[in-house]
């Protein structure tokens, strides 16, 4: 049962991984064997990064007794839907909680989306570079994606030619990420409206949306402001109050009523399939976001802080950090005196972790990708020592 002509024929293809640890991954490994420290400037998960919670609240509004009693509704509780309403009506959007689907997370509200929108075989276009989960999100659901290019010049933008090119007979979708995870820009309205005339239903990740560095007329902080079309914008817990253990996502649709009404029919009977959201964190919703808006404020001053410090951590250094607008990533460009992998394995012996940027389909090199979540001490001195190996190895 071993043998690996039986073990292909017997499960899926699209649930085949690489079990073999890529170089990065087998010098971490190493290194924590060893028991050396690492200034871990890769840091994703917000219940690890010191931040403040309000623990006893947030633990009461868990333990309601309500929470015993199941009530299955396909789309959500109604008072959890009203309540992710509320917040994007506390932001300037109004939003009916008809509209709100919960998901167990933005990954599930992703794979309604490509099942609502896209069968076997069909394509979705996504940005690149981007974020790495998306093709596995894609492939999970058998679709295919192709992507299209975010471009720089003093800021990241949308490659409207990329797409046009990345279209054909299969494309269902088109995914935007906004602000995009690593490059930190938002969708701008040109680019949403032109991107609206090609057709396509719009699936916008705006984990990071309530994250911007500083304020800008011109970006969209939602697609739900959109009236052609049909638009979903995904969000959740996770980001938006720094909860991703509870594990409660949504998705809000916008757009033309007939395609939204449309929308939401077949979603209703994607999600009654499911029934995937636990009842405690819908009941808790209300209360979970109005105690996690303290966590919310510290994790946008500190990734405000961490961008805005980038420059002068490396003021007249061979590393210099690109433009931003928003989100919990900064991108910085190496010198090509070395591939990544070079610089990142290089980095690592010096006891400090980065991202290469091929993790995230950067289309050159040399890149690195770290995390503005960061400690500020941790993040000060995993910067510094980065700036002093890079200038010291070109």
């Amino acid at each position: 049962m071993g043998d690996g002509t039986v073990l292909e024929t017997m499960f899926s293809a699209r649930s085949k991984v690489d079990a073999e640890l890529n170089p990065l991954s087998r010098a971490i490994a190493e290194r924590r064997q060893r028991g050396e420290p690492i200034l871990d400037l890769t840091m994703s998960n917000p219940t690890v990064a010191g931040l403040p919670y309000e623990g006893e609240r947030l633990l009461t509004a868990l333990a309601s007794a309500d929470s015993l009693v199941y009530a299955p509704e396909p789309f959500g509780l109604a008072s959890a839907r009203q309540a992710v309403a509320r917040s994007y009506a506390e932001a300037g959007h109004e939003l009916a909680p008809e509209h709100v689907v919960l998901t167990a997370s933005t990954s599930e509200a992703y794979g309604y989306a490509f099942k609502l929108l896209a069968d076997a075989g069909d394509e979705v276009l996504v940005p690149a570079p981007s974020y790495p989960l998306l093709e596995h999100l894609a492939r999970v659901e058998q679709i295919q994606t192709r992507p299209y290019s975010l471009f720089y010049d003093h800021g990241w933008h949308v490659d409207l030619d990329s797409v046009r090119r990345a279209l054909s007979d299969k494309s269902r979708a088109i995914v935007v990420v906004s602000p995009n995870n690593p490059t930190g820009s938002f969708l701008k309205q040109p680019e949403l409206e032109a991107l609206l005339a090609l057709g396509l239903p719009i699936v916008s990740d705006e984990v990071f949306a309530s994250y911007p560095f500083a304020e800008d007329a011109a970006r969209m902080t939602t697609v739900l402001t959109a009236e052609e079309g049909l638009v979903l914008a995904l969000d959740g817990l996770s980001k938006r109050v720094g909860l991703p253990q509870l594990k409660l996502g949504w998705m809000a649709l916008g757009g033309e009523p007939a395609l939204v009404s449309a929308a939401l029919a077949r979603l209703e009977l994607i999600a009654d399939t499911y029934l995937s959201v636990g009842t405690p964190v819908q009941q808790a919703l209300p209360e979970l976001l109005a105690a996690g808006t303290s966590t919310h404020a510290e994790i946008w001053r500190r990734v405000c802080r961490n961008q805005k410090r980038l420059p002068e951590l490396l003021a007249d250094a061979v590393v210099s950090p690109l433009e931003a607008e928003g989100g919990w990533y900064a991108v910085l460009r190496l010198p090509r005196v070395r591939s990544e992998d070079e610089w990142v394995l290089g980095l690592l012996e010096q006891g400090v972790l980065v991202q290469p940027g091929y993790f995230f389909d950067f289309a050159d090199e040399a890149f690195a990708v770290v995390s503005l979540l960061t400690p500020e001490p941790s993040f000060d001195a995993g910067i510094e020592r980065l700036r002093n190996y890079v200038g010291r190895e070109s």
